[in-house]
């Protein structure tokens, strides 16, 4: 069955066609999730989320543009919808340098070490940092988002910059391990 066609039969409800498009997209929605959550099962409770509203608003997909990157974009604002309604984004707005550049010998870094770090950020930083660095959205975009200045989004990635290069830094001369 084509896509445009697993999609409007999941319009109607269709439970095959949804557990077709569930096993397509899973695994790149659910590493989504991932980025976003604070846990393997907080993670697992966006992406069940994420599916639900995905399947309640597959019929405004109006095929212009890929599924894929309309359900990326579902998954993340279900994702954000969630932390905002918990009042988790205390977003700080100190002053910051716009830019800060950190350098990785990737031969001793591990894509799951920094993986593992970008997790570790606080809310505000890591959904700031996902979303511009990982997802390439811009600062207007995020600060639609997530509800907040456009400059608040540009300090809040930049602050995450600065504690991913400290704690780069600090495995790199031996001071904090894998």
């Amino acid at each position: 069955m084509s896509l445009q066609k697993l999609i409007k039969q999941c319009a109607k409800n269709d439970r095959q066609a949804q557990q077709e498009i569930y096993h397509l997209y899973a695994g790149s929605l659910f590493s989504i999730c991932l980025k976003y959550s604070n846990n393997k099962q907080e993670a697992q409770d966006n992406f069940q989320d994420g599916f639900i509203t995905i399947f309640k608003k597959i019929g405004q997909f109006d095929f212009r543009g890929s599924f894929e990157g309309w359900a990326k974009r579902v998954m993340i604002n279900t994702v954000l919808l969630k932390y905002r309604k918990k009042s988790v984004l205390n977003i700080v707005t100190e002053d910051i340098p716009d830019e800060v550049i950190v350098e990785v010998d990737d031969e001793e870094i591990s894509l799951d070490f920094l993986l593992d770090l970008i997790r570790g950020l606080p809310e505000r930083y890591r959904l700031v940092f996902n979303l511009y660095v990982l997802d390439g959205y811009s600062h207007r975009e995020i600060a639609g988002m997530l509800k907040i200045a456009e400059g608040t989004s540009k300090s809040n990635l930049a602050r995450a910059r600065v504690i991913l290069r400290q704690q780069i830094e600090r495995y790199q001369t031996g001071q904090q391990s894998i």
